[in-house]
């Protein structure tokens, strides 16, 4: 595939303490094949659909102490340098980075002003996802925080997006657009979540049967969270992995009823 546009999402990745046990559970639930993970970069090990690349999977580093477990998902850039100063200038926080990885490209790990963590990856010869929105690829994504005019703020001015907000009295929910295609949603997090709870980027995988996955999830020790639920861009649910890593599955192919309409947000 071709180098995505800058702020298009275009790598997911997460860490496990149990990797072995990682790779089971989204092996089962989601169909994914791995390689084995060169030593030279800490076993990071690729996740396959279909033979194509689609999210990676690592143990920690060695001396860091495991934290919870999330997925991270990296924004496209065509300068992870300069994307780190607009992140500084902008209220954020980098903290990884810039960095090369060999060959493959430059990436950075940041955190947004509302508190939530993501990532920057420059190609080089690794250009990201091979395959969008097919089973066990990535099909969309949303932030979830608790600050949410900050991070409006935030992300527009680091990456070129138009913001869009959705007509539901009962969310506050909007869209980062790229020109005139979405490719981000932002949710404000209410009382449901737990104060525990850290803001994150809900990552969603497409799966053929989003029931089956569920069962597949649930019966390979993970816990529903949420659905299944049928709305107008499919049927999705959403899951915890048995490490903590939240993250959302959802059939594409059946989507119900009338898209919302989107708006123009000044934030």
């Amino acid at each position: 595939m071709a180098v995505q546009p800058e702020g298009t999402p275009c790598w997911a990745d997460a860490t496990f303490a149990d990797l072995a046990g990682a790779k089971r559970f989204y092996g089962a639930v989601l169909g994914w094949t791995f390689d084995e993970g060169a030593e030279e970069y800490g076993g990071y090990s690729q996740a396959y659909a279909d033979g194509k690349p689609v999210a990676a999977l690592a143990p920690p580093m060695p001396g860091q102490e495991p934290g919870p477990a999330g997925w991270c998902l990296y924004l496209a850039s065509p300068d992870v340098a300069a994307t780190a100063a607009a992140v500084r200038d902008r209220g954020g926080e980098v903290l990884m980075g810039p960095m090369e990885v060999g060959d493959f490209g430059s990436m950075l790990l940041a955190r947004e002003p509302g508190g939530t963590t993501f990532g920057a990856w420059q190609a080089n010869r690794h250009e990201g996802f091979g395959a969008y929105g097919q089973p066990g690829a990535f099909a969309w994504a949303e932030v979830y925080t608790r600050e949410p005019e900050r991070t409006d703020a935030f992300f527009p001015a680091v990456f070129p997006y138009r913001l869009k907000r959705m007509a539901d009295e009962h969310i506050d929910f909007k869209v980062f657009q790229l020109g005139d295609a979405p490719v981000l949603g932002r949710m404000r997090m209410g009382e449901e979540f737990p104060p525990e709870v850290p803001p994150y980027i809900n990552v969603y995988f497409g799966v053929a049967d989003c029931d089956a996955a569920v069962a597949a999830a649930t019966g390979n020790g993970g816990t529903l969270l949420a659905g299944p639920m049928d709305t107008p861009f499919g049927r999705f649910a959403s899951v915890r992995d048995p490490q903590g890593a939240p993250f959302s599955v959802i059939d594409l192919s059946a989507a119900q009823g009338e898209m919302p309409d989107l708006s123009d947000d000044a934030a």
